[in-house]
């Protein structure tokens, strides 16, 4: 009965190669992007090594080894380094400017339930989310951010995987006790601001 009721975190994350990655699926993978992680955090944030001059040192080491190979492989017969087409193509921009113009389309939709339909519940939700980052981001800067996120996403959606059905049934005790404040907060304070009613604005 409760196994029924598991969706799948695989298809959720896209169901591609990123969600082998987060899920441990191919394991290799995520150890090598975990220790690559842990390896440039500790350059930037730990030894103070520049970014703009790493990229550039990476970037030089790899212009002289295909350079040399390219050299070597003309004077001895050897193949050429197998590199691929490297070209965006147009498919690729395509889809690319769908998900941001999709994304762009949400963040504006929230504004404008914010701003124009004076949605309370949308305004906390973004003020309460925006709050938080704000004090996390007052104790960490933004390279340790995105390596604890690089960590959670490592970690959280393999645990909600393994441990789905008691997860969700926490959840969804907090959200009934959530809810029930809400509502509470909402008879006795919230009805009684003085909010311009959609059928005021309409009539303006």
């Amino acid at each position: 009965m409760g196994e029924s009721r598991r969706f799948s975190v695989h298809l959720a994350l896209g169901g591609g190669a990123v969600s082998d990655v987060l899920l441990w699926k191919k394991w290799r993978r995520s150890v090598a992007f975990l220790v690559a992680s842990t390896a440039l955090w500790f350059l930037f944030e730990i030894a103070g090594y520049n970014l703009l001059s790493f990229v550039s040192n990476v970037l030089l080491l790899l212009v002289v080894i295909l350079f040399v190979w390219a050299k070597s492989a003309s004077l001895l017969n050897r193949p050429l380094p197998p590199l691929p087409n490297l070209e965006v193509s147009e498919e690729a921009v395509v889809k690319a400017a769908d998900e941001i113009r999709v994304s762009i389309n949400y963040a504006l939709s929230i504004a404008h339930d914010i701003a124009i339909g004076g949605n309370l519940i949308i305004f906390f939700q973004v003020a309460i989310g925006l709050w938080v980052i704000s004090y996390i981001g007052s104790f960490f800067n933004f390279l340790t951010l995105v390596y604890i996120g690089v960590l959670l996403s490592l970690t959280l959606p393999a645990l909600y995987e393994k441990y789905q059905n008691p997860i969700d049934e926490k959840l969804s005790a907090a959200y009934k006790i959530a809810h029930a404040q809400y509502q509470i907060i909402d008879d006795k304070v919230l009805r009684k601001l003085p909010f311009p009613s959609n059928k005021a604005k309409k009539t303006q």
